[in-house]
């Protein structure tokens, strides 16, 4: 569906032509409104990360909580935070689970520490959209956060409704549109086109407009 590439470009530069100038880069927001999906049934829900074709300028933070020869991995990697066994006890209490969660995108974990963190850490994480993802055993970690750095998530939850950052205002344009249509055809890969029943993109501050794809 590259077609839409041209679309989305439009609906950004409409964005930006309406937008009033911010004293900040405001991030791309790209809206997605479904039909006829019926989120009372868990399996219609998704939370997956989806690998963006153009990293966003301001750069993703990935926290590897970790055992065993993946904490030096990590740390070699460049995790912007590693948490190993020991220091799990520090994360026990509500405050600095929140703290945590504010100040990093992606979290990962080794499987060995997956229960533990669940329960200590699991009640704020989660509804967040945060639970860590397994690192999977022999993996190439620094792949591995790299992958993530570029990634964002995508959720469908309550509403038939999803709405995901894919670039910031200082960004070229075909970067931003290449980015929704990655995040477009991950939706679509999980509902079918058919089930996308409008597209907008909206700055931070701004006005959703509508991205054209009915003619594609």
């Amino acid at each position: 569906m590259s077609s839409y590439v041209r679309p989305i470009e439009e609906a950004y530069r409409n964005v930006k032509s309406r937008a009033k100038r911010r004293r900040f880069n405001q991030s791309v927001d790209l809206i997605i409104k479904l039909r006829d999906v019926d989120v009372k049934k868990p399996e219609n829900r998704i939370s997956v990360t989806v690998p963006l074709p153009n990293p966003l300028s301001k750069q993703t933070k990935v926290c590897v909580i970790a055992s065993g020869a993946t904490i030096t991995a990590a740390r070699d990697a460049g995790a912007d935070l590693v948490i190993t066994r020991d220091d799990l006890g520090k994360y026990s209490d509500k405050k600095s689970v929140r703290k945590l969660a504010q100040q990093y995108d992606f979290f990962l974990a080794t499987p060995d520490l997956m229960v533990q963190i669940g329960r200590t850490m699991g009640p704020i994480l989660g509804p967040r959209g945060k639970m860590p993802d397994v690192i999977p055993p022999n993996a190439d970690v620094k792949a591995l956060i790299d992958r993530y750095r570029r990634s964002v998530r995508v959720r469908l939850r309550d509403q038939p409704q999803i709405m995901v950052k894919v670039g910031t205002e200082d960004m070229d344009p075909s970067k931003i549109a290449e980015n929704a249509l990655a995040v477009l055809e991950e939706v679509a890969r999980k509902y079918g086109w058919d089930k996308i029943k409008e597209v907008e993109l909206k700055l931070t501050m701004s006005p959703p407009v509508k991205v054209n794809i009915t003619a594609q």
